[in-house]
């Protein structure tokens, strides 16, 4: 919270372009991790940005719909299950944070990384610990990354039923590794991420 606070003494937000970003699906065993990056509008406010993780499926979406249709600037991005195997998942969370703030149709002067860790960026960097609950921009760029990367999983449950992707959305549950026990890992599957390594022929 300090650092928060120090930053917004140090600079005017109103006279500078502030991105929030942040990202959905470190954790999960399987699909692709998800950033997004939002420039809010402020004329135009958006009543209940929180982190993405208090808010139910409904208003997550709801939410998302808003941010699409009043940010001044959005983008969301992605790194692939590959590209996660090949970087580590750290590497490739920042790799799809540094792809969404890139995608912006307005450059941002300052972006503001949910977390302790931040990508390289062209622009001023700061993170903000819990940054998705005290930042609204930030709490925007929650709900795109969190929504996006649910509809994948969805998409994903279409393509592997076998597995419940749509119960558990990746995550290691108990459903999950029972299933994963089952059929073995699909090419969805994390094979960097010991549950599942552990199964691999």
């Amino acid at each position: 919270m300090a650092q928060h606070s120090l930053f917004t003494e140090a600079l005017d937000f109103a006279a500078v372009l502030t991105a929030g970003v942040d990202e959905a699906g470190r954790g999960p065993l399987a699909g692709a991790v998800y950033a997004a990056a939002v420039i809010l509008d402020p004329d135009r406010p958006i009543v209940g940005l929180a982190d993405s993780k208090v808010l139910t499926a409904t208003r997550r979406d709801s939410l998302a719909f808003q941010i699409q249709e009043r940010a001044l600037s959005w983008h969301i991005a992605s790194a692939s299950v590959e590209e996660i195997d090949t970087l580590n998942i750290l590497r490739a969370t920042l790799l799809a944070m540094q792809r969404a703030v890139e995608g912006l149709i307005h450059a941002p002067q300052v972006a503001m990384i949910d977390g302790n860790q931040a990508p390289k960026l062209r622009c001023t960097v700061q993170t903000i610990i819990k940054g998705d609950a005290l930042v609204p921009a930030i709490s925007a760029a929650s709900i795109l990354a969190k929504t996006a990367r649910d509809a994948d999983l969805l998409r994903l449950d279409q393509l592997y039923p076998q597995y419940g992707f749509a119960q558990h959305k990746g995550y290691g549950t108990a459903l999950h590794l029972d299933r994963l026990r089952q059929h073995g890992p699909c090419d969805a599957h994390r094979r960097s991420f010991a549950p599942v390594r552990k199964l691999l022929p």
